[in-house]
């Protein structure tokens, strides 16, 4: 029989954050170290739709869960650990590399759970498990626009290294990315038409960069125009890092007389292993979300007619120089049945 793990202080390994981040690039540091704060917890917890979804696949699955090994990656607060236990599980390990797992530890023991979870700080690439493998992977992986920060890869690099080869299992385990048109006149010239005019001086240059900003907002669900498009679909079981740099088609089919400023972006999750599946959206059309949506401003703007189309490509990888961030290129037509008002375009976009 393992020896019993524990969380208690003398236990774990004495290392100052600043130890852990020696050596990393500075826009690594930045995003682990916006994550040492308890601001950004609060309000991923306070997101009904992400942390409910969480808990009812857990809680209404307990006979998955029970005397299971379970890998939470990328724990936090601790939440999904502390479901994942009360459930049944075995034991439960959580990882992560922002200091707020210190909280997190205290969090566990004053919660009476010190028994059954272990939290490590470091990266999940380098942090050494107390068990060869695990049943269950569960992870809050996703970022704006669904890959932002790219916390994928660390989800990836688990499954394939931790995960019970056949039968291990990945919480949510399905991830769609969903584009729409926008009629958004009103907000666009506030964020973009301004620079046209800034008290009689041209401020173009800094429309440019306006442009090339997605913004992550909350949209509403009378400013969508067209019908949405499935963009693409992740199996966490099958997708691999190469995977996540990719160029997919759409076509838009406008829904009623109207222009087009924008297209946005969201994401539907789904967690497919459990007895009945729970699935959640970020879109528009349902309950807020912290993760909003991602508006991305076209340089034109588009006069469409009820069942006329706007079919392009959007391409996503991730920055050269910041795996995290992401660069983004829409390639779109407007094919109008009065040839005045079809037009083309390109616009890039960085999301950093």
């Amino acid at each position: 029989m393992a020896a019993p793990l524990s969380n208690a202080i003398s236990d774990q390994p004495m290392l100052k954050a600043d130890d852990r981040l020696a050596g990393l690039a500075h826009s690594e540091v930045h995003y682990f170290n916006s994550y040492n704060h308890h601001g950004i917890h609060e309000e991923m917890l306070k997101d009904e739709v992400r942390t409910k979804s969480y808990r009812d696949s857990i809680y209404q699955n307990r006979h998955i869960f029970k005397d299971k090994v379970v890998l939470d990656v990328g724990c936090g607060t601790g939440i999904l650990s502390m479901f994942a236990a009360k459930a049944g599980a075995k034991h439960v390990i959580g990882v992560d590399m922002s200091t707020i797992i210190d909280k997190a530890k205290e969090i566990v023991a004053v919660n009476g759970l010190s028994d059954k979870i272990t939290l490590l700080q470091g990266k999940m690439e380098e942090v050494e498990l107390p068990f060869p493998e695990v049943d269950i992977i569960i992870s809050e992986w996703m970022g704006y626009f669904l890959l932002y920060e790219s916390m994928m890869d660390t989800v990836l690099y688990a499954r394939d290294r931790y995960l019970r080869k056949g039968t291990g299992l990945i919480f949510p385990d399905k991830a769609t990315l969903f584009v729409a048109g926008i009629e958004d006149g009103d907000y666009k010239e506030e964020k973009i038409g301004f620079w046209d005019n800034v008290w009689g001086f041209d401020y173009s240059p800094l429309k440019h960069s306006a442009l090339s900003e997605p913004l992550v907002d909350t949209v509403e669900m009378k400013a969508i125009v067209t019908d949405p498009h499935p963009l693409i679909t992740f199996d966490l079981y099958t997708v691999t890092v190469p995977d996540l740099a990719f160029i997919k088609p759409f076509t838009l089919t406008a829904r009623r007389d109207d222009f087009v400023h924008a297209l946005i972006a969201w994401f539907d999750i789904e967690f497919s292993a459990c007895h009945k599946p729970i699935k959640f959206s970020t879109g528009p059309h349902t309950k807020y979300t912290h993760w909003k949506q991602t508006v991305f401003y076209l340089r034109d703007n588009l006069t469409m007619q009820a069942g006329e189309r706007i079919t392009g490509q959007l391409t996503c990888a991730p920055n050269e120089r910041n795996r995290r961030d992401l660069d983004i290129a829409i390639d779109w037509a407007l094919e109008a049945e009065d040839g005045g008002r079809s037009a083309k375009g390109r616009s890039e976009y960085r999301m950093a």
